[in-house]
């Protein structure tokens, strides 16, 4: 399952995580407490003074009102706490002074002398007295101390919030990224590891994309989905868990969001899936499309197939633009307008509650604290299910891109072997080998051939005859179905794919250069091949020549493809690498048939002092350059039809003859 699997990459770098979360809590713990610490200091301070006093003769933290001292019941000791009582009462915006212990909270009027008080239901009159407003503002004096504790504390549960949710934004952003890392990393060397039939039936952009694309919107995941829906729900807990101490009938309500969330979420999952799923296809497919069109660009413009190339184009960025405005609608229904409309549906609820208790004297126990707190709390709940909801296409489209990831990752591979062998002596056999591309269409068949330690062998033929599918069966890009292949008599598919190709190196028609230097593409990064050897190896292949006119050397700056160089260089650095790695086992894949007559001059000259005590084999084009080869063989259809040396072969008058003549009378007709 995608959700376990993101879950144990996650894992391996849980410390950060649990530091994130960690943090978190305290985050959370201090925002939820902050709505607390302000409905104490409304209701027991700011609105405090409503309250029952005692007569005192102490004059400590007491308030002096007509030459008597007071004390709010909760501050008073035992001792004075059996005084006389009297009890400050609010109605309309002034306070009033009553004899007596009188219950406070209800829908207090005054008139004529006297306030009028409607508690649970119950209206009951007393003589009241109305204070002036200095008298209130002495009565309001040893609430200062306490307010000014309670507004420190409230801006210390911010600075704490904020210091925490710093730290689990920088550990989940750091173990993101080295999950990402990871990730991409474990994609890359698996990449190394899968055969190269993998990489015939997928094109490269939609590789590019998985490793690019997929992994940053799983990134997405561990960054914004994890931190939103671990911080929502945490958070959504000590809200509840708050509400229900302050007011459980409240609470109550306020819980049936709940159900309606979960149902939403059902149902945007179903529609989300599906289009995410589409979403990422198509971009895989333009990745591809992109990748291919600027590999094919000259002949796209020779052929002059622009338009249908755009067309094609436009109908896959179409879908992908249909699609993600489904997207658009379904995420538009979900984030604000749901949300939105709930909370302002919890919230008109509340206040229609509350002014409805208030107006009809059943207010016991609502307070102007509470009334705040639970407004703060409604705030504060809709913000993290806001959060939460908004993520449901992130979340959607990391778990598709994790879908795709993992899929590549389950591609089977093979481990990149470090076992080393003993140097080649380049005895290769192959003992009647068949060998085809798929299923019982072969390509070779009955391959059976000997090429000694030190000998150049030749394999010449139509386009098609097999030629590079023996090399590629040697190198084991791919495995006969038939019959074996021998080096120094051990069966090469006993050996690590690694182990084999070690000692052995090849030069392509289309030579491959890597951005990068002309040096770093002869060592390819080994460090055993210094800049003297290389320049050695490129003054033996004749490069020194062709590449004397470069200004840096070298050090010469080469770009993807090597685009800046002509295709004589390319095939000349290409050599120049095969040879620095000193083979046992050397083969020129028609290596020649791009290089001008002069270039090819030069390396038929460092071929004949570089071939002794190597094995060669040569993919001939121009049959000219295969005269001095030990061993020509000649395929057709993927069979050996003769086999020879140059003068024998041109003896018996054959295929290989008719091929000889055809090119050297100006025939069109190629060999290779």
């Amino acid at each position: 399952m995608v959700a376990k699997r993101l879950f144990r990459y996650a894992m391996n770098f849980k410390r950060s995580i649990l530091i994130a979360l960690a943090a978190l809590m305290v985050a959370v713990g201090a925002d939820v407490f902050s709505p607390i610490v302000a409905k104490t200091m409304i209701d027991r301070h700011i609105t405090g003074i409503e309250s029952v006093w005692v007569e005192t003769h102490d004059a400590r933290q007491a308030v002096s009102y007509h030459g008597r001292h007071y004390k709010r019941l909760v501050y008073a000791s035992a001792e004075e706490k059996k005084g006389k009582k009297r009890t400050i009462v609010q109605a309309g915006r002034n306070f009033y002074f009553v004899k007596g212990r009188v219950e406070t909270g209800g829908k207090n009027t005054y008139r004529d002398g006297k306030l009028y008080m409607t508690y649970n239901g119950k209206t009951a009159s007393y003589r009241a007295e109305k204070i002036s407003y200095a008298g209130v503002l002495r009565f309001y004096s040893p609430e200062i101390p306490y307010i000014l504790k309670l507004l420190i504390l409230y801006f210390g549960l911010y600075v704490v919030s904020g210091f925490g949710q710093f730290t689990q934004y920088f550990y989940l952003q750091k173990a993101a990224n080295r999950i990402i890392q990871k990730m991409r990393n474990d994609l890359f060397i698996h990449l190394q590891k899968l055969p190269i039939p993998f990489f015939d039936n997928l094109p490269a952009g939609k590789i590019v994309s998985r490793i690019t694309n997929d992994t940053e919107a799983i990134h997405e995941l561990y960054v914004a989905v994890l931190s939103n829906f671990f911080s929502g729900l945490v958070y959504i807990a000590g809200i509840y868990i708050a509400m229900f101490l302050l007011d459980w009938k409240l609470a109550l309500v306020c819980l049936l969001l709940m159900p309606i969330l979960w149902l939403w979420m059902r149902v945007y999952r179903k529609f989300a899936q599906q289009y995410n799923r589409m979403i990422r296809s198509k971009v895989s497919e333009m990745n591809a499309m992109i990748n291919e069109s600027i590999q094919g660009m000259p002949v796209i413009q020779a052929f002059r197939r622009e338009k249908q190339t755009k067309e094609t184009f436009e109908q896959l960025n179409r879908t992908h633009f249909k699609y993600q405005n489904k997207m658009l609608v379904l995420n538009a229904l979900s984030a604000h307008n749901l949300t939105g409309i709930l909370k302002n549906l919890v919230l008109v609820a509340f206040l229609w509650y509350f002014g409805h208790s208030a107006l009809s004297g059943l207010s016991a126990g609502l307070s102007v604290g509470l009334l705040y707190a639970y407004v703060d709390y409604i705030n504060r709940l809709f913000n993290p299910i806001s959060n939460i909801v908004n993520q449901f296409s992130n979340l959607e489209q990391a778990l598709v891109a994790g879908e795709r990831v993992f899929r590549l990752l389950d591609e089977k591979g093979e481990d990149v072997g470090t076992k080393s062998v003993p140097r080649f002596k380049g005895h290769v056999e192959f003992r009647h080998v068949y060998f085809g591309y798929k299923e019982n269409e072969y390509v070779l068949k009955d391959i059976d051939f000997e090429a000694k330690p030190g000998e150049t062998v030749a394999l010449v033929g139509h386009t098609g005859s097999g030629k590079s599918s023996i090399m590629n069966v040697l190198f084991r890009f791919y495995d006969c179905n038939e019959g074996e292949i021998r080096i120094d008599g051990t069966d090469i598919r006993s050996l690590p794919r690694q182990s084999v190709r070690e000692h052995m190196a090849i030069v392509l028609q289309d030579p491959y250069l890597f951005t990068g230097t002309i040096y770093s593409n002869v060592s390819l990064g080994d460090p055993r091949i210094t800049k003297e050897k290389a320049a050695a190896v490129l003054k033996a292949v004749g490069a020194d020549q062709v590449l004397g006119n470069l200004e840096e050397g070298l050090d010469e700056p080469v770009f993807e493809k090597g685009s800046t160089l002509s295709s004589g260089q390319r095939q000349l650095i290409s050599f120049a690498r095969a040879l620095a790695f000193d083979p046992a086992i050397l083969i020129l894949d028609e290596a020649t048939s791009n290089i001008d007559t002069e270039t090819e001059l030069a390396i038929q000259h460092a071929m004949d002092v570089l071939k002794k005590g190597r094995t060669t084999f040569i993919i001939a084009h121009r049959l000219s350059t295969i005269k001095n080869a030990d061993q020509i063989l000649v395929l057709d259809r993927g069979q050996i039809v003769e086999r020879g040396s140059h003068e024998e072969l041109m003896e018996r008058k054959g295929k290989y003859y008719q091929m000889y003549q055809m090119q050297h009378s100006g025939g069109t007709e190629a060999a290779g």
